[in-house]
């Protein structure tokens, strides 16, 4: 006859598993959430003027603005891939009608694959109107390695990171803390326009939790296989 005896050992280690595979499965419930929150935040901007959404630091709101880009002086954010190759993304500094600087993301070029020249970036800087959508412009998450140190005398130049401080002293001029990310349709821009609020979505947190909480689920039944087993093998052992 069986009976269910697991060891104390066992249990705790798997009972153990099952709660953090639990509260890793709780986790991404919760990031889910967030994302929706954020997407949906994404999808139901306001347009307004690219100054006032600046001023009152409206993320993600769709704007527009007329002012000038700067043709000479641009950032190359490096480690950018799209369609699998290797690129930039390219940022302008653009001057708003009230003096205000703000970059704007014009999108993706190549990079040769030597790295020893840099991509050319044709700029007009007659006076025009730009739309897309105001995001942050520091890049947050981990970093590897120091800050970038920009040349204020050779332009344009690569950047890994964007932080404010480094921007301002090379270009000379303060800088909106915003970045304008450019429409894909507008004039002026390059590949890879099609922004998204986040990377990740909310439906990959979605199977993220349901992976986490397969895995808890899996814990108890090995605790309950296990634990059946044993008793099993005791039995067997006793009868001899």
């Amino acid at each position: 006859m069986l009976m269910f005896r697991p060891k104390i050992g066992l249990t705790l280690l798997l009972f153990f598993l099952a709660l953090v595979f639990s509260g890793l499965g709780s986790w991404q419930l919760q990031r889910k959430a967030e994302k929706e929150n954020l997407f949906d935040q994404y999808e139901n901007a306001p347009l307004i003027d690219l100054s006032a959404a600046a001023d009152e630091g409206k993320r993600f709101a769709r704007v527009e603005g007329f002012g000038r880009f700067d043709a000479e002086r641009h950032i190359l954010l490096d480690n950018r891939t799209f369609n699998g190759r290797a690129g930039v993304h390219v940022l302008t500094p653009f001057t708003l009608g009230d003096g205000q600087t703000i970059l704007v993301n014009r999108g993706w070029l190549p990079m040769p694959p030597d790295r020893r020249s840099l991509p050319a970036v044709p700029t007009d800087d007659g006076p025009r109107v730009v739309s897309g959508r105001l995001n942050t412009l520091t890049t947050a998450g981990p970093r590897l390695g120091d800050a970038d140190t920009l040349d204020p005398a050779q332009w344009p130049q690569l950047a890994t990171y964007l932080d404010p401080e480094p921007l301002e002293e090379a270009l000379g001029t303060p800088l909106s803390p915003w970045l304008l990310q450019m429409d894909a349709g507008l004039e002026g821009g390059f590949e890879d326009r099609q922004w998204k609020a986040a990377v990740m979505g909310p439906e990959t947190h979605g199977a993220y939790a349901v992976q986490w909480f397969a895995l808890a689920g899996a814990a108890v039944i090995i605790w309950i296989t296990l634990g059946y087993r044993e008793t099993r093998n005791r039995d067997e052992e006793t009868t001899e």
